[in-house]
């Protein structure tokens, strides 16, 4: 049976239990007392944990595989191997400082004092750009210290930059980009490989099918061929007569940015009642 810890409550951990749900992974979502429940229908064990303390726990071998943030795993730097990008979590990591203070580059961080509760990932990024600052860790509200004259700037997490415009924040530099990871421990035997092997299938699948829509479209049969070549398919579209002389469906599967940008051409030439449905999973 393979062990996954995911996070036992917030965001990360719904979005972690609407995955493996979709995935058709079913069990108890941990929001009670229990810290581990075991999954119904997929050899599978999940525990629940601060995502803070995944990472480790995968290292040590507590659990053999965990969903957290890329930010917290680059952080907590422990020995685990990331072998896919869940695409959901999003956010970067940035340096702030006050908005009235002049900013051209990096240079300008040379001296200042930068708060944060990620010293690992900042003093790399200092170290990669020559830059002399002094880093202050603290736990809590990093964006205050600024206002109360703790520290020149701070490095945090920014979703959509609120929190940085109702502290007198400017966001001066990104440093990475994060997103939520499948982490696993580099030892698995053979067993729990394999049954990664099945869980990465499944994840996959749900990821496609959430990037594509099925399309399903009438045209006239002398609109076909320019019409295909709008909406190409994964290979071609499917094309099938209607009952209607001289008329085709036409179905296909179209990446779902992709839609919206291709609908004016599809209408100008000649398609009518484009129908547009969701994918639950999609193996390629």
């Amino acid at each position: 049976m393979l062990t996954l810890a995911i996070q036992k409550n917030g965001r990360l951990s719904e979005k972690t239990i609407k995955l493996l749900n979709d995935a058709g992974i079913t069990f108890q979502n941990g929001k009670s007392a229990t810290l581990k429940s075991k999954a119904t229908n997929f050899p599978m064990e999940v525990l629940f944990f601060r995502d803070d303390d995944i990472p480790e726990y995968v290292a040590d071998k507590v659990a053999d595989a965990g969903v957290v943030g890329e930010n917290v795993c680059l952080e907590k730097g422990r020995n685990v191997e990331v072998v896919e990008r869940l695409g959901f979590a999003k956010c970067r990591m940035s340096i702030a400082i006050p908005k009235e203070k002049e900013y051209e580059s990096c240079e300008d961080l040379n001296g200042l004092k930068i708060a944060t509760s990620y010293p690992v990932i900042l003093k790399k990024y200092l170290e990669r750009n020559n830059i002399n600052a002094d880093i202050h860790n603290i736990s809590g509200s990093v964006e205050i210290t600024p206002g109360i004259n703790l520290a020149d700037a701070i490095f945090d997490i920014v979703s959509t930059g609120s929190t940085l415009i109702s502290n007198g924040l400017k966001e001066v530099e990104k440093v990475l980009d994060s997103e939520a990871v499948l982490i696993t421990n580099p030892d698995l035997d053979e067993n729990k490989r394999n049954i990664l092997d099945k869980l990465l299938f499944r994840i996959k699948s749900v990821k496609v099918a959430a990037d594509n829509k099925y399309i399903l479209l009438n045209a006239p049969n002398d609109a076909i061929d320019k019409i295909s070549k709008i909406l190409p398919g994964m290979k071609s579209p499917t094309i099938m007569p209607l009952a209607m002389e001289g008329w085709s469906s036409v179905h296909t599967v179209i990446n779902k940015d992709q839609f919206w940008e291709k609908i004016e051409s599809l209408k100008a030439a000649g398609a009518q009642g484009i129908l547009v449905f969701p994918i639950e999973n999609m193996v390629v």
